[in-house]
Protein backbone atom coordinates (compact mmCIF):
# COMPACT_ATOMS: atom_id res chain seq x y z
CA UNK A 1 0.00 0.00 0.00
CA UNK A 2 1.88 3.33 -1.33
CA UNK A 3 2.01 5.41 1.50
CA UNK A 4 2.54 8.64 -0.49
CA UNK A 5 0.36 11.98 -1.59
CA UNK A 6 0.51 10.80 -5.30
CA UNK A 7 1.17 7.73 -7.32
CA UNK A 8 2.68 8.45 -10.84
CA UNK A 9 3.07 5.75 -12.71
CA UNK A 10 5.91 6.54 -15.75
CA UNK A 11 7.36 4.99 -18.80
CA UNK A 12 11.18 7.14 -19.65
CA UNK A 13 10.48 7.34 -23.26
CA UNK A 14 6.92 8.63 -23.06
CA UNK A 15 7.70 12.69 -23.56
CA UNK A 16 4.43 13.56 -22.21
CA UNK A 17 4.59 11.59 -19.21
CA UNK A 18 8.32 13.55 -18.76
CA UNK A 19 6.72 16.86 -19.31
CA UNK A 20 4.12 16.23 -16.38
CA UNK A 21 6.55 14.82 -14.43
CA UNK A 22 8.25 17.51 -14.32
CA UNK A 23 5.31 19.88 -13.67
CA UNK A 24 4.56 17.47 -10.39
CA UNK A 25 7.83 18.25 -9.25
CA UNK A 26 7.67 21.90 -8.98
CA UNK A 27 4.42 21.42 -7.58
CA UNK A 28 5.69 18.87 -4.75
CA UNK A 29 8.40 21.34 -4.02
CA UNK A 30 5.76 23.85 -3.34
CA UNK A 31 3.54 21.84 -1.20
CA UNK A 32 5.45 19.73 0.29
CA UNK A 33 4.28 16.41 -1.38
CA UNK A 34 5.04 13.13 -1.49
CA UNK A 35 5.69 10.88 -4.28
CA UNK A 36 5.95 7.44 -5.16
CA UNK A 37 7.57 7.19 -8.95
CA UNK A 38 6.23 3.40 -10.14
CA UNK A 39 5.94 1.50 -13.59
CA UNK A 40 3.84 1.43 -16.67
CA UNK A 41 5.48 0.19 -19.44
CA UNK A 42 4.26 1.15 -22.99
CA UNK A 43 5.74 -2.18 -25.00
CA UNK A 44 3.85 -4.24 -22.04
CA UNK A 45 0.36 -2.12 -22.09
CA UNK A 46 0.66 -2.49 -26.22
CA UNK A 47 2.12 -6.16 -25.95
CA UNK A 48 -0.61 -7.75 -28.28
CA UNK A 49 -1.10 -4.82 -30.61
CA UNK A 50 0.47 -4.78 -34.08
CA UNK A 51 2.80 -1.69 -34.34
CA UNK A 52 3.83 -1.28 -37.70
CA UNK A 53 -0.46 -0.77 -38.19
CA UNK A 54 -1.04 0.96 -34.88
CA UNK A 55 2.33 3.37 -34.71
CA UNK A 56 4.57 4.84 -36.95
CA UNK A 57 7.65 3.87 -37.49
CA UNK A 58 10.12 3.52 -35.13
CA UNK A 59 7.73 3.24 -31.80
CA UNK A 60 8.13 -0.59 -31.21
CA UNK A 61 11.67 -0.30 -30.79
CA UNK A 62 11.43 3.30 -28.97
CA UNK A 63 8.96 1.01 -26.53
CA UNK A 64 11.14 -1.48 -25.98
CA UNK A 65 13.73 0.59 -25.08
CA UNK A 66 11.50 2.07 -22.68
CA UNK A 67 11.17 -1.51 -21.05
CA UNK A 68 14.74 -2.07 -20.93
CA UNK A 69 15.44 0.76 -18.73
CA UNK A 70 12.19 0.30 -16.71
CA UNK A 71 14.19 -3.37 -16.10
CA UNK A 72 16.98 -1.00 -14.05
CA UNK A 73 14.88 1.16 -12.68
CA UNK A 74 13.12 -1.79 -10.85
CA UNK A 75 16.64 -3.55 -9.80
CA UNK A 76 17.28 0.29 -8.35
CA UNK A 77 14.40 -0.37 -6.38
CA UNK A 78 14.82 -3.47 -5.11
CA UNK A 79 18.10 -2.85 -4.20
CA UNK A 80 18.51 0.45 -2.89
CA UNK A 81 14.78 1.74 -2.22
CA UNK A 82 11.92 3.47 -3.46
CA UNK A 83 13.69 7.03 -3.28
CA UNK A 84 15.84 6.10 -5.72
CA UNK A 85 13.53 5.95 -8.17
CA UNK A 86 12.62 9.35 -8.80
CA UNK A 87 16.27 10.57 -8.97
CA UNK A 88 17.07 7.78 -11.82
CA UNK A 89 13.83 8.93 -13.50
CA UNK A 90 15.05 12.40 -13.95
CA UNK A 91 18.47 11.64 -14.86
CA UNK A 92 17.07 8.95 -17.58
CA UNK A 93 14.59 11.09 -19.25
CA UNK A 94 16.41 14.29 -18.71
CA UNK A 95 18.73 13.24 -20.90
CA UNK A 96 16.38 11.41 -23.11
CA UNK A 97 14.43 15.02 -23.98
CA UNK A 98 15.89 17.92 -22.99
CA UNK A 99 20.23 17.47 -23.00
CA UNK A 100 22.03 18.66 -26.27
CA UNK A 101 22.43 14.61 -27.71
CA UNK A 102 18.45 14.45 -27.26
CA UNK A 103 17.24 14.94 -30.82
CA UNK A 104 20.82 12.44 -32.27
CA UNK A 105 19.76 9.69 -29.39
CA UNK A 106 18.63 6.12 -30.61
CA UNK A 107 16.11 3.93 -29.60
CA UNK A 108 19.13 1.61 -29.92
CA UNK A 109 21.12 3.84 -28.09
CA UNK A 110 19.04 5.03 -25.26
CA UNK A 111 18.70 1.35 -24.34
CA UNK A 112 22.15 0.43 -24.06
CA UNK A 113 24.54 -0.07 -20.90
CA UNK A 114 27.06 2.91 -22.56
CA UNK A 115 23.78 5.16 -22.10
CA UNK A 116 22.41 4.34 -19.11
CA UNK A 117 25.20 3.78 -17.10
CA UNK A 118 26.75 7.15 -16.45
CA UNK A 119 22.60 7.84 -15.94
CA UNK A 120 22.74 5.92 -13.27
CA UNK A 121 26.20 7.49 -11.73
CA UNK A 122 24.65 10.42 -11.98
CA UNK A 123 21.87 9.73 -9.82
CA UNK A 124 24.12 8.19 -6.97
CA UNK A 125 23.58 4.42 -8.36
CA UNK A 126 25.83 1.57 -9.14
CA UNK A 127 26.51 1.28 -12.77
CA UNK A 128 26.53 -2.70 -12.16
CA UNK A 129 22.51 -2.43 -12.22
CA UNK A 130 22.56 -1.60 -15.78
CA UNK A 131 22.80 -5.29 -15.96
CA UNK A 132 19.21 -5.49 -15.56
CA UNK A 133 18.57 -4.32 -19.42
CA UNK A 134 18.64 -7.64 -20.94
CA UNK A 135 17.10 -9.23 -17.63
CA UNK A 136 13.52 -10.72 -18.30
CA UNK A 137 13.00 -11.52 -14.79
CA UNK A 138 12.17 -8.44 -13.85
CA UNK A 139 9.25 -8.26 -16.48
CA UNK A 140 6.93 -10.08 -14.24
CA UNK A 141 7.13 -6.89 -11.41
CA UNK A 142 7.18 -4.57 -14.59
CA UNK A 143 3.79 -6.47 -15.92
CA UNK A 144 2.03 -6.71 -12.72
CA UNK A 145 2.71 -2.44 -12.13
CA UNK A 146 1.61 -1.94 -15.25
CA UNK A 147 -1.37 -3.72 -14.52
CA UNK A 148 -2.36 -2.39 -11.40
CA UNK A 149 -1.92 1.00 -12.81
CA UNK A 150 -5.08 0.32 -15.99
CA UNK A 151 -6.63 -1.42 -12.89
CA UNK A 152 -7.54 2.51 -11.77
CA UNK A 153 -7.93 4.20 -15.01
CA UNK A 154 -9.11 1.37 -18.05
CA UNK A 155 -7.17 0.22 -20.45
CA UNK A 156 -7.71 2.79 -23.15
CA UNK A 157 -5.40 4.74 -21.79
CA UNK A 158 -1.53 5.93 -21.92
CA UNK A 159 1.89 7.48 -19.49
CA UNK A 160 1.43 8.77 -17.37
CA UNK A 161 -1.05 8.18 -14.82
CA UNK A 162 -1.19 9.77 -11.40
CA UNK A 163 -3.62 8.01 -8.58
CA UNK A 164 -4.08 11.25 -6.12
CA UNK A 165 -4.31 10.15 -2.82
CA UNK A 166 -4.11 6.42 -3.27
CA UNK A 167 -5.41 3.85 -2.29
CA UNK A 168 -8.88 5.36 -1.88
CA UNK A 169 -7.97 8.59 -3.88
CA UNK A 170 -9.07 8.93 -7.81
CA UNK A 171 -6.49 8.23 -10.79
CA UNK A 172 -6.59 9.47 -14.34
CA UNK A 173 -4.37 9.56 -17.48
CA UNK A 174 -2.74 12.62 -17.68
CA UNK A 175 -3.04 15.52 -17.68
CA UNK A 176 -1.11 15.77 -21.04
CA UNK A 177 1.07 19.13 -20.94
CA UNK A 178 2.86 20.18 -23.86
CA UNK A 179 4.23 23.20 -22.33
CA UNK A 180 6.12 23.81 -18.47
CA UNK A 181 4.21 25.93 -16.81
CA UNK A 182 5.75 28.75 -14.46
CA UNK A 183 5.88 28.30 -10.73
CA UNK A 184 2.49 29.78 -10.19
CA UNK A 185 0.63 28.87 -12.71
CA UNK A 186 2.33 25.28 -12.16
CA UNK A 187 0.27 25.42 -8.70
CA UNK A 188 -3.18 26.80 -10.25
CA UNK A 189 -3.00 24.14 -12.67
CA UNK A 190 -2.28 21.65 -10.13
CA UNK A 191 -5.53 22.59 -8.36
CA UNK A 192 -7.68 22.69 -10.81
CA UNK A 193 -6.46 19.10 -11.45
CA UNK A 194 -7.15 18.12 -8.42
CA UNK A 195 -10.84 19.79 -8.63
CA UNK A 196 -11.52 17.76 -11.46
CA UNK A 197 -9.98 14.51 -9.52
CA UNK A 198 -11.69 15.29 -6.01
CA UNK A 199 -15.39 14.57 -8.09
CA UNK A 200 -16.26 10.78 -8.20
CA UNK A 201 -18.48 11.42 -11.18
CA UNK A 202 -15.67 13.00 -13.06
CA UNK A 203 -13.83 10.58 -16.07
CA UNK A 204 -12.58 12.55 -19.00
CA UNK A 205 -11.41 16.01 -20.22
CA UNK A 206 -9.97 15.38 -23.84
CA UNK A 207 -8.85 16.32 -27.06
CA UNK A 208 -6.49 15.05 -29.56
CA UNK A 209 -4.85 18.19 -30.63
CA UNK A 210 -1.26 18.64 -29.15
CA UNK A 211 1.61 20.83 -29.23
CA UNK A 212 4.73 19.00 -29.67
CA UNK A 213 6.43 18.98 -26.77
CA UNK A 214 8.15 21.53 -25.25
CA UNK A 215 11.47 19.10 -25.38
CA UNK A 216 15.08 19.17 -26.99
CA UNK A 217 14.52 15.73 -28.68
CA UNK A 218 11.28 17.46 -30.27
CA UNK A 219 13.07 20.77 -31.72
CA UNK A 220 11.15 22.74 -29.15
CA UNK A 221 12.75 25.23 -26.76
CA UNK A 222 11.73 26.72 -23.34
CA UNK A 223 9.97 30.00 -24.61
CA UNK A 224 8.76 28.15 -27.79
CA UNK A 225 5.70 26.34 -28.65
CA UNK A 226 5.61 23.16 -30.58
CA UNK A 227 3.89 22.71 -33.70
CA UNK A 228 0.06 21.48 -32.98
CA UNK A 229 -0.41 17.89 -34.97
CA UNK A 230 -3.67 15.55 -34.18
CA UNK A 231 -2.52 12.63 -31.94
CA UNK A 232 -4.01 8.70 -32.25
CA UNK A 233 -3.91 5.94 -30.14
CA UNK A 234 -1.03 7.48 -28.95
CA UNK A 235 1.29 8.75 -31.80
CA UNK A 236 1.51 11.48 -34.71
CA UNK A 237 -0.08 8.75 -36.83
CA UNK A 238 -3.01 10.96 -38.57
CA UNK A 239 -6.67 9.68 -38.23
CA UNK A 240 -7.98 7.51 -41.55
Amino acid sequence: MSEADIDFYFDPVCPFAWMTSKWVRKVVARREYTVDWKFISLRLVNAEIDYDSHFPPGYSEGHTSGLRLLRVAARARAEHGRAAVGPLYESISGEIFDSSEAPKLTPERRGSREFVEPLLARAGLPAELAGALDDTSWDVQLRAETDEALSLTGKDVGTPIIHFGPPEGTAFFGPVISRLPGDEEAVRLWDNVVGLASFPGFAELKRSLRERPQLRSFGVEVGSAGVEEDWHGGSRRLKK
